[in-house]
């Protein structure tokens, strides 16, 4: 039986404030801490995306990284999407 823990990781991405015009990662937990993570997503209707893959991958960064090059398109593919909720929800 296997328990793996529900990771996430909280993304920010502003090219007008940040030097490198890449997102950044701004939280990252596992377990409770990621369920703290979310509840703080909801409370402020930060959109969500649930890609475990991804997570994993971006998981292994730490806060105020910015996201490597390889990640770009994958990453590219989450800020579509929610511009696209946002676009939708005005």
């Amino acid at each position: 039986m296997t328990n793996k823990r529900k990771k996430v990781v909280a993304l920010s991405y502003n090219p007008e404030h940040q030097e490198n015009h890449a997102p950044v990662v701004k939280a990252v937990g596992k377990g409770i801490v990621a369920e703290k993570i979310l509840a703080q997503a909801k409370k402020y209707d930060v959109p969500v995306l649930e890609d475990p893959s991804l997570a994993e991958l971006l998981a292994n960064l730490n806060i105020n990284d910015v996201i490597p090059g390889e990640l770009y398109e994958a990453v590219a593919e989450v800020f579509a999407f929610i511009y696209a909720l946002d676009r939708n929800m005005k």
